[in-house]
């Protein structure tokens, strides 16, 4: 038996899963995320840990026989994350989160003083990233600054409340832009050009190797052997695609989570920093991919949905399919840039859009328009990606893909065939339950197997009303991108 968590946004999810690959049970704790100013995103470490006891709590009461038969334990959480830790391993402030986009002056200041650190991380400099978050910090809160003994990532602050020990993974520390991507080491000049050194970060592992073993306290508590092993993990992306078997080159998903992701394996380090994509480590050794993100993808539709009084999501969605084609054609234009936006813009300023309004629109013209341009959106970040060999098919994962009709919309946008797995729910949960079997001595090969497709979405042949509103989209950020500034 094997004990996968992982750490969201929005929630905390815990799964066992037994070696026949069978899902035993899930468990949930919800969070939720202060913004105490505009561009600001944080959580308080303490409410992770209060979520971890109640999915255990709730395991120990549910299934206490199959905690107590748990192997090993793995880790996925929200990358990105800044948790600040003094010298006795005391949380120092609310950790600033991977959406918080106040540090967009300490990109630049960032990059100025390291003209390389894209060749070394992979990356560009942008908010979401741990570094320029210590960068602001150090301009900001210079006594919180000083008293930073330690800097972890969200999910191994859970470690290390775990084990007492500071380990993370090479996935999860390429979202620091402290870590050398090609190397999977941490970066001495990206380091002190934070004022930091190798001292404040945790060590380093590969995602499936053993980190270090739980205290014999956390093993009491719920039953589980003293020592069990805990292994590296991953950041959530790329546990995801542990979890779907997303492990070759060539082979990728679709996030439509609270942010929207396309993710791409590739056979080896390949940046593309000019067009804003993510070159990372996988949570596999010697194994990397890239990533297109974009902030707001299933979040924009919860938005969407509250502000237009639509009961729910499936609601919102389910107006936005009835709409008629010439319905869809004269709908307005929307720009999902809530939250700022990374691939391919990196523009934290950048903002939400609804563009082309008149007293005919009504609600379900709307929602169409919210449900497209997160596609659209999604749609620029696949044309990014260097395809280093031919894609099949994407597969789907995050709360959007219950949506048929959103699925469908989406491969015929990005023409490319989307397939929802069986258990895409589970996601970072099960990739993280992989992980730690593959710590217990699993093979890549045994432990890392696809999912049976539950349903396979072909793309419809492009019109040229929809090519046109995808040209109207892609004209419209740079026409009002000096406008987002101060807005």
């Amino acid at each position: 038996m094997y004990l996968g968590l992982d750490l969201g946004t929005s929630e905390l999810k815990a799964l066992l899963l037994a070696d026949d690959h069978s899902v035993i049970a899930v468990a949930h704790a919800a969070l939720t995320v202060q913004q105490p100013q505009p561009l600001w995103s944080e959580q308080d470490p303490a409410a992770w840990w209060q979520a971890l006891e109640s999915v255990m709590d709730q395991f120990a009461a549910s299934h206490p026989t199959q905690l107590k038969a748990v192997r090993a334990i793995g880790l996925s959480g929200q990358m990105h994350g800044a948790v600040l830790l003094d010298a006795q391993d005391r949380v120092l402030r609310p950790a600033i989160l991977w959406n918080d986009g106040r540090s967009g002056a300490a990109c630049a200041a960032l990059e100025a003083a390291v003209p390389g650190q894209a060749q070394i991380t992979g990356n560009l400099a942008m908010p979401g990233f741990t570094a320029p978050k210590l960068w602001w910090l150090r301009e900001h809160e210079p006594d919180i600054f000083k008293r930073t003994a330690r800097v972890l990532l969200p999910k191994d602050y859970l470690r290390l409340r775990m084990t007492g020990e500071a380990v993370t993974d090479c996935s999860d520390a390429s979202g620091t832009l402290w870590l050398d991507v090609a190397a999977r080491r941490w970066s001495p000049r990206l380091l002190d050009a934070c004022g930091l050194s190798d001292a404040h970060m945790p060590r380093l592992v590969e995602g499936s190797e053993v980190s270090a073993g739980i205290s014999a306290d956390f093993a009491a508590r719920w039953g589980l052997r003293s020592g069990t092993p805990v292994a590296g993990g991953g950041g959530d992306n790329a546990a995801s695609a542990v979890g779907m078997g997303v492990v070759a080159p060539g082979q990728g998903f679709v996030s439509l989570g609270t942010s929207g992701v396309v993710f791409l394996a590739t056979d080896g380090f390949r940046p593309n920093p000019a067009e804003a994509v993510h070159a990372f480590c996988h949570a596999l050794p010697q194994s990397w991919h890239q990533m297109a993100v974009m902030l707001s993808a299933a979040s924009a539709v919860r938005w969407a949905t509250q502000l237009l009084g639509f009961a729910n999501e499936a609601a919102l969605l389910e107006a936005a399919a009835s709409l008629s084609p010439s319905g869809r054609a004269q709908a307005p234009l929307f720009l999902p840039y809530l939250s700022g936006e990374r691939s391919p813009h990196n523009n934290a300023d950048a903002k939400g859009v609804l563009f082309g309004l008149s007293h005919s629109v009504d609600k379900a013209a709307v929602a169409y328009a919210v449900a497209e341009g997160v596609g659209f959106g999604l749609c620029d970040g696949w044309r990014t990606l260097s395809q280093a060999a031919p894609v099949s098919a994407l597969s789907v994962v995050g709360g959007g893909g219950r949506s048929a009709w959103w699925v469908q919309l989406l491969a015929d946008t990005m023409q490319v065939p989307m397939e929802v797995l069986a258990g895409a729910a589970t996601g970072a949960a099960l990739g993280a339950a992989r992980l730690a079997w593959l710590a217990d001595g699993g093979r890549i090969d045994e432990v890392c197997l696809r999912p049976p497709v539950d349903r396979r979405f072909e793309p419809a042949p492009s019109t040229e009303a929809s090519a046109n509103r995808y040209r109207r989209f892609g004209a419209l950020y740079p026409a009002l991108k000096s406008s987002f500034t101060g807005a």
